[in-house]
């Protein structure tokens, strides 16, 4: 299962093609500042430096996968622990009766890295295979932490003011950034809250050469540590649901040990 970190939520080299959200070729410097100053209005939303700053969060919740839109296998327990630099994730299936380690071969855990990612059980660890790698980086790839942290930072980065539109009877304002690299991402914010509703971006399939397109949407905002969070996030590929997060619990800041991301900590086998 393909998963969303919320660090990711809140987060193409030419082995996909470049992502694109196809901004207008002429942009004025009126324009260029406004984005900015959208993308600027969003970051406060989000808490400022509190958001900017945060280094790690733990999550508990829900998620449920979706194939062709529909769901697939229910919507199991799960607890995510997340580090900002260096970048590590590791996602936990709960069992029934809320251990956090396996009990038997339904609880797995994944764990991500910059360039890796493995799942692991209590028998021991398994790379992901390449694909689900590749997915997971290009989502990590156009996620608000790397476009605000890395992308706005480049010289020759633009943030583009396209206008207001209409998403489930809300008004938002579309930013469309490019990074130096032209790389491209269109970032929908609530026009009253300037809170991130989604954010959107265009990929090439580097075996069929179609184009597709992946999207994340936030919703069900609640303040925690001065950090306004998400409690819904859905992932969208051209269109369909691919999987949907209910965040029952959040905390930031907490201290992580380093085996927290180590791929070779085996879960642990719990007798019956």
């Amino acid at each position: 299962m393909r998963i969303v970190g919320l660090g990711m939520a809140l987060g193409v080299g030419a082995a996909w093609g470049q992502a694109s959200a196809v901004p207008s070729a002429q942009v004025s410097d009126a324009e260029v500042k406004s984005g900015r100053e959208l993308l600027d209005a969003m970051v406060k939303a989000l808490g400022g430096e509190a958001w900017l700053h945060r280094q790690t969060w733990v999550v508990q919740g829900r998620v449920a996968k979706f194939y062709k839109g529909q769901p697939d296998a229910g919507a199991p327990e799960f607890e995510e622990y997340g580090r900002v630099k260096p970048f590590g994730l590791r996602f936990v299936v709960v069992s029934h009766d809320g251990a956090l380690f396996a009990t038997d071969h339904r609880d797995v855990a994944q764990v991500w890295t910059d360039e890796r990612g493995y799942e692991i059980t209590y028998k021991g660890t398994t790379p992901l295979p390449a694909k689900e790698v590749e997915e997971f980086r290009r989502q990590r790839e156009h996620s608000l932490d790397v476009v605000v942290g890395e992308w706005l930072s480049e010289k020759g980065a633009e943030a583009t003011y396209v206008g207001a539109k209409m998403v489930e009877s809300e008004v938002v304002d579309e930013v469309d950034v490019v990074s130096e690299g032209e790389d491209a991402v269109a970032v929908m914010m609530d026009r009253r809250t300037h809170l991130p509703v989604s954010v959107v971006y265009r990929w090439r399939d580097p075996e069929f050469k179609d184009w597709n397109t992946d999207a994340t949407e936030f919703a069900d905002y609640h303040e925690v540590q001065g950090i306004m969070t998400p409690y819904s996030v859905v992932t969208r590929h051209n269109g369909d649901k691919t999987v949907e997060r209910f965040v029952t619990k959040v905390v930031y800041n907490v201290a992580l040990g380093a085996d927290v991301f180590d791929p070779e900590k085996r879960l642990e086998k719990k007798g019956k």
